[in-house]
């Protein structure tokens, strides 16, 4: 029984939005579960998969918060 974690931040996939749709989440799903049917055989009923929004300010890269880091990038200090 495979349980897959997709980790999102929760900011949206496209201008005004602030999270992932419903849509796009169901498409992640499935996705990834035709995946683990395809290359591992496991079967669509048996794979588990759990989408986690995580906050803005709760990640970042390049030993900065995301905004931080974005906005050296921007300002091209990185």
């Amino acid at each position: 029984m495979p349980i897959v974690t997709i980790q999102v931040t929760r900011e949206g996939s496209g201008p005004g939005r602030d999270a992932v749709t419903a849509d796009e989440k169901a498409a992640l799903i499935a996705g990834v579960s035709q995946l683990l049917l395809d290359v591992l055989h496991k079967p669509l009923d048996s794979t588990f998969v759990v989408i986690e929004e995580v906050a803005l300010e709760n990640w970042g890269w390049g030993g900065l918060p995301a905004l931080e880091f974005r906005r050296r990038r921007t300002a091209g200090e990185t």
